[in-house]
């Protein structure tokens, strides 16, 4: 019985173009309470991988967090499979605005503590009590208010390509690192204020909806679906589009457009660019913002130093990276000091 992926990613490319068949990028989300995470997870895969589902999958005792791709003509079976699960009946799934066969070139179904690292002791507050869902219409319309503070709960690299305008974008690396850094911020503000958050596709703010309201703020609001949604809806009811650039996603495409304007630089020359790339260097695997230009002139690297390795023959840079750790850089997502322009 097979449980686990066995394709390398090149081979699982090779397939789906030999397939020639359109695929969907979807995620969604849901929180529930899960028995047997791991006999969950393993069932999902048997179902899945024979609909030749892609994609990484957190499964925790709190829920289920999932980004995939699937073909076209098999999101009916998917769909029916959803709805065969009691708490997964009716989920939204979020489409993907920008599609791309190869957004996900593995199937991995974890099982986790959480559905999302969040630090938080769930048992100390109630997490089911959470903030307003606002579609995007009322989105727009509180996000206007003089008595409103938007916050963006993503991290430093996702906002940094594209927010939401006047929103407060914390320079954290994780969204734990957030919620204690909103808090100080505007813990004046418990009473006086409009607290509107949003993310990605709406998952963090669930929870941190919950939590400030267990911190004492009385008037929490939150973008149900979040960015992949409201762009949504802005398009299908014709509304003002207020969202900057592109929103960041956690696939091979790194960012879809949801407007026209770039308002970040190539962390290498500082031309306007809003593009994320990963270091070419196995060993690095940095990811930063580079234009096409730099991208030829350094081999799709990060520094000099990884350009040298990446120049090296196969067997010479796995010697090299033979009992070293992965590197830390990974999760530094933009932070090194040989980029020259990041923010």
């Amino acid at each position: 019985m097979q449980l686990y992926n066995k394709l390398s990613a090149k081979e699982r490319s090779a397939l789906i173009d030999e397939a020639g068949k359109d695929r969907l990028t979807i995620s969604f989300y849901q929180y529930a309470n899960i028995g047997n995470p791991q006999v969950f997870r393993d069932s999902l895969f048997l179902n899945w991988n024979v609909l030749d589902v892609l994609g990484r999958i957190y499964v925790a005792q709190e829920g289920i967090n999932a980004q995939l791709s699937l073909p076209a003509d098999n999101f009916m079976r998917f769909k029916e499979h959803l709805d065969s699960i009691a708490f997964l009946e009716g989920v939204r799934l979020n489409i993907a605005r920008e599609q791309d066969n190869k957004s996900f070139l593995k199937l991995k179904i974890k099982v986790r503590n959480k559905i999302v690292a969040d630090g938080l002791d769930d048992a100390s507050f109630d997490a089911t009590d959470i903030g307003v869902h606002l579609n995007a219409d009322r989105f727009n319309k509180i996000i206007d208010q003089s008595d409103t503070v938007l916050v963006d709960m993503r991290n430093h690299y996702e906002t940094e390509i594209g927010h939401f305008k006047n929103a407060i974008t914390p320079d954290v690396d994780t969204f734990r690192e957030s919620l204690p850094i909103i808090e100080d911020d505007l813990k004046a503000h418990k009473e006086d204020k409009n607290l509107v958050m949003y993310c990605t596709g709406g998952i963090r703010c669930e929870k941190a909806s919950a939590y400030f309201k267990h911190k004492g703020f009385k008037n929490v609001y939150q973008l149900e679906g979040g960015i992949i949604e409201y762009a949504r809806q802005v398009e299908s009811e014709g509304l003002e589009n207020k969202f900057r650039g592109k929103n960041f996603v956690f696939d091979e495409r790194r960012g879809e457009r949801i407007s026209d304007e770039v308002i970040s630089n190539c962390h290498q020359c500082g031309a306007p660019c809003d593009t994320h790339s990963n270091c070419a260097n196995v060993a690095c695997n940095l990811l930063f913002i580079q234009c096409e230009s730099c991208k030829k002139k350094t081999n799709n690297c990060c520094s000099s130093e990884c350009e040298e390795i990446v120049a090296l023959p196969f067997e010479e840079q796995k010697a090299l990276r033979k009992g070293n750790p992965e590197s830390n850089k990974i999760f530094n997502k933009g932070r090194s000091e040989t980029l020259l322009f990041k923010k």
